[in-house]
C-alpha cells in the first residue's frame, strides 16, 4: 500500500502540473516557448504512463492505467499543492515550472539508485528530460528577473506567491519514512540543502528576493488540496466519466 500511495505521489506530480502546462498549448508569449512548454507536458505525461502503468500491472483486477489517472477522486491524489495552482500569468508559469524542475531532477537522481527497479528504471529514463527542464525554466527565471522593470515585477509578484509552498516538497509522510528506510524512496532531506542553495543562487542572479515569505500550510501528499484541483480533474476527468469504459 505505501509502495502504490507513493508511486501515485510521483505520478501525480508530473500529471497534474502536465495538465496545467497543456492549458498553455496555443497560448505560449512565443511560438517557440508555447512549443517547449507543450513539449515539457507530454514528458511529464510519459513519465506518468510510466508510474500508472507499472502500478495498474501490479494491482491486477479490474485496475488500469487510465483508471488510475480519471477515476480517482481528489483525495485520492497525492500531489504537492504547488503543482496544481493556476497560471496566472507567464511569470507564475515559469516561477512555478522552475521550483519543480530542480526538485524533480534531484529526486530522479536519488531514484535511479531505488530499490524498486521500476522506479528506478523511470527514473533512469525520465532524467535527461528533467534536466532539459531544468535548463528552460531557470534561462527563462534569468531572462525574466532580470529583465525589465515590469517582467522583474511580475516575477517578484510570482515568488511571493509560490515561494511558500515549496517546503511540501521536503514535507516526508510517515509512508515515505518507512519507504526510504527500505530504499524504495528518495530521502529528499539529503537534496534539501542542495535544492534551496541553488533556488536561491538563481533568484540572486534574477535580482528576486524569498525575504519576509513564510511557509504556507500545504498537504496535498496527504490527500488535501486546494479548490484548484477539483476545477483541473473536472476537466481532466470529463469524457471518462461521461463515457465509462470508452477507448480511444
Amino acid at each position: 500500500m505505501s509502495v502504490d500511495r507513493y508511486i501515485l505521489s510521483l505520478s501525480d506530480n508530473s500529471m497534474i502540473l502536465g495538465h496545467r502546462l497543456s492549458e498553455l498549448c496555443g497560448h505560449g508569449p512565443t511560438l517557440e516557448t508555447d512549443i517547449a512548454l507543450t513539449n515539457i507536458s507530454l514528458d511529464l505525461f510519459g513519465q506518468v504512463r510510466g508510474f500508472l502503468s507499472v502500478l495498474a500491472a501490479r494491482q491486477g483486477s479490474d485496475v488500469t492505467e487510465d483508471s488510475l489517472a480519471f477515476l480517482r477522486r481528489e483525495r485520492e491524489h497525492f500531489n504537492c499543492i504547488l503543482t496544481e495552482l493556476p497560471n496566472t500569468d507567464f511569470a507564475h508559469i515559469i516561477v512555478r515550472q522552475y521550483f519543480f524542475d530542480v526538485f524533480h531532477k534531484m529526486q530522479l537522481e536519488v531514484l535511479q539508485q531505488s530499490t524498486d527497479q521500476d522506479i528506478a528504471a523511470i527514473a533512469v529514463k525520465s532524467l535527461k528530460e528533467a534536466k532539459y527542464h531544468e535548463r528552460f525554466s531557470q534561462s527563462w527565471m534569468l531572462r525574466l528577473g532580470d529583465g525589465t522593470e515590469v517582467s522583474h515585477a511580475k516575477m517578484q509578484v510570482a515568488v511571493n506567491t509560490l515561494y511558500p509552498y515549496v517546503h511540501e516538497l521536503f514535507d516526508l509522510t510517515e509512508w515515505e519514512k518507512e519507504l526510504i528506510e527500505s530504499g524504495v524512496a528518495a530521502d529528499t532531506e539529503t537534496i534539501k540543502e542542495e535544492y534551496y542553495r541553488l533556488i536561491h543562487q538563481t533568484l540572486a542572479q534574477a535580482n528576486l528576493s524569498t525575504d519576509g515569505l513564510s511557509n504556507r500550510y500545504a498537504k496535498g501528499k496527504h490527500g488535501m488540496h486546494t479548490e484548484n484541483l477539483g476545477f483541473i480533474l473536472a476537466e481532466f476527468q470529463y469524457m471518462q466519466r461521461a463515457y465509462p469504459q470508452m477507448e480511444w
